[in-house]
């Protein structure tokens, strides 16, 4: 077997810990302007959530690139593994400098576009903070490419730590641009540029060095390869497109909770947190899976990678079930330090004890597999599902169970559930069919 259990836990434990550590950042940065004001906290809430979308971009094609570097590294052809690694940070570093540059001249138009009428002097602290944040996107897209590229190799560790590191940059930078140095949002967002920077290049210094999976030359290796480039187009856009929709999806359920009333969305606020958190781990055993799987494939060792998409979806059950029991756990702590009143609070708990009976049997079949089956090049019809399903389940019954039946904040999460369930069959069936295997990524 390509992967010992030792294997599978030194690359899937680091990947849990990046995700909380990635995940803090935007996290930091808006508990720590809570103390500048309202208007600079809702700036940099609505920018962020511009910023997510564009990270989501980013890492679709930093995906596409990771598979097919873990098939030519299964294969055991470092040479080609290294070209299409040139190719992926080439191409991530060129899309991000064209997404920052629209952005910056559209800056104003996209922030009226999205938010309509807000204050102004929410307009102006998101205006501040979205001009700076603009110029991490580069950095964003040349650090998500390293990782998944380490990740494709084996190494999850090395961007775990740099992660770590890059979050104590952001805090520091906030203590000091915040609190000794009252700068406002401005200051929030050159320390997150700065961490931003700090990441991307201590990682792409790292690579360097072929002892940390790739060999990526001289500079003038750097040659763009259109063929390789459309392999990595092939996998990253349909990834794109499906991670887009999802997040596309969530800001219309989001409008459809706003008509709930007060109590269902500061209710709803917190679920969302805590339900995210329960879901970290099984998300790295998802990531850790394209790295898995595409390597068996790229040796020729289907068998193997289908063993590993069952074993780790196995995992994930195990280990979704236990994170819910914990964050069910500690939901009244929650509720407290959020200080919430009892209806509110009440609603939080009611909602998280019935996302914690359901979700362990409907989430790992839902987005376990698809990832595995992703390395071996099968995106468009994950894609296709994973539309189809959320427009059906999370926005159109929803609306209608939320809407015209009146029956709260528990059916946006019945949405979810169905959404969930659709996935979990449609990829069960898919995985059963064999159909998935079918694809060739590499020659």
């Amino acid at each position: 077997m390509l992967f010992s259990n030792q294997d599978l836990k030194k690359l899937i434990v680091p990947l849990i810990i990046e995700q909380v550590l990635n995940s803090a950042i935007g996290t930091i940065d808006t508990l720590m302007v809570s103390n500048v004001g309202s208007a600079a906290l809702s700036g940099v809430s609505l920018v962020d959530s511009i910023n997510k979308l564009i990270i989501f971009l980013f890492t679709a094609l930093a995906t596409g690139g990771a598979i097919i570097c873990a098939q030519y590294i299964g294969r055991r052809d470092g040479k080609n593994a290294d070209k299409a690694a040139r190719q992926v940070l080439m191409a991530s570093l060129l899309l991000s400098l064209l997404v920052s540059a629209l952005s910056l001249v559209f800056r104003r138009g996209i922030l009226r576009l999205i938010f309509g009428s807000v204050e102004e002097d929410v307009m102006l602290a998101s205006l501040d903070y979205y001009l700076i944040t603009i110029f991490s996107y580069p950095f964003i897209a040349v650090f998500n490419a390293g990782s998944a590229l380490y990740r494709a190799a084996g190494n999850s560790k090395l961007s775990m730590k740099i992660s770590l590191i890059a979050n104590l940059v952001n805090i520091a930078g906030n203590y000091l641009l915040l609190f000794v140095i009252p700068m406002g949002v401005r200051g929030a967002a050159l320390s997150t540029l700065a961490s931003y920077g700090f990441s991307a290049l201590v990682l792409l210094y790292t690579m360097r060095s072929p002892n940390h999976g790739f060999d990526m030359g001289r500079l003038r290796d750097f040659r763009v390869d259109t063929r390789m480039i459309l392999r990595v187009l092939a996998i990253g856009l349909p990834t794109g497109i499906e991670n887009s929709m999802f997040q596309f999806g969530k800001l219309i359920v989001q409008s459809t909770v706003s008509t709930l009333g007060t109590v269902a969305i500061a209710a709803n606020a917190l679920v969302v947190v805590l339900e995210f958190l329960s879901s970290m781990p099984s998300q790295a055993i998802g990531t850790g899976l394209m790295t898995v799987a595409g390597q068996c494939i790229g040796a020729g060792r289907l068998d193997e990678a289908k063993y590993y998409i069952k074993k780790l979806t196995l995992w994930s059950f195990i280990i979704l079930a236990a994170a819910d029991l914990l964050v069910m756990a500690i939901t009244p702590a929650a509720i407290h330090f959020a200080g919430m009143d009892s209806e509110t609070g009440s609603l939080v708990m009611k909602t998280m004890v019935i996302i914690t009976i359901i979700k362990p049997f409907l989430w790992p079949l839902a987005f376990v597999p698809s990832s595995g089956m992703k390395a071996a090049g099968d995106v468009r019809f994950g894609m296709i599902v994973s539309t189809v399903s959320m427009w059906v389940s999370r926005v159109a019954l929803t609306a209608l169970l939320c809407r015209v039946l009146g029956v709260g904040l528990v059916g946006i999460w019945c949405g979810y559930f169905a959404d969930w369930a659709v996935r979990s069959v449609a990829f069960t069936l898919r995985y059963r069919s064999g159909k998935w295997a079918d694809h060739e990524l590499i020659s």
